[in-house]
């Protein structure tokens, strides 16, 4: 793929999600797991989504069971455990890997684009997040020790 713009999710029910429909928006791509010590980032994820929305900022989450089988739950029940608990509106994607042979699409692609730390580009754990500007770059990874409450200045510099 040659652009963000360019790829293709898959939602549950095995639905496309284009990301052209994300064009002139910014947006923050987090893999997300239920059972993490980083779980309670939903609430800050959800709050910089509401905060930001109408201005133009689209979440996307990536459930993975990838780290410590911290998602093990079907897509549904993933679903609903973030609205119950987390009160979640921004979409979330099928389950999905986000290293090794199986890795997703998107997530081949924001990796190639922005290593992390000493160059690496595995995802190292649950809720790392990746900002990408209106245009489609990749302007900023980061671990998932980072709250989201922590980048909102990053956000709004792009909105």
């Amino acid at each position: 793929m040659s652009s963000f713009h360019d790829l293709v999710a898959t939602a549950p029910g095995n639905k496309p999600y284009p990301f052209s429909q994300l064009k002139g928006k910014v947006v923050l791509i987090v893999n997300v797991a239920s059972q993490c010590g980083f779980t309670p980032q939903y609430k800050g994820l959800q709050g910089l989504y509401d905060k930001y929305k109408d201005k133009g900022l689209e979440i996307v989450g990536f459930p993975c069971n990838q780290f410590g089988g911290q998602e093990p739950g079907d897509d549904e029940a993933i679903s609903q455990f973030c609205t119950l608990n987390h009160g979640v509106t921004f979409p979330l994607m099928q389950k999905s890997e986000v290293n090794g042979d199986a890795t997703n699409e998107v997530f081949k692609w924001l990796k190639e684009k922005k290593a992390g730390i000493l160059g690496l580009t595995r995802i190292k754990w649950n809720f790392e997040k990746f900002l990408i500007d209106k245009e489609g770059n990749v302007v900023h990874r980061w671990a998932s020790t980072t709250s989201p409450e922590s980048i909102d200045s990053e956000i709004a510099k792009l909105l």
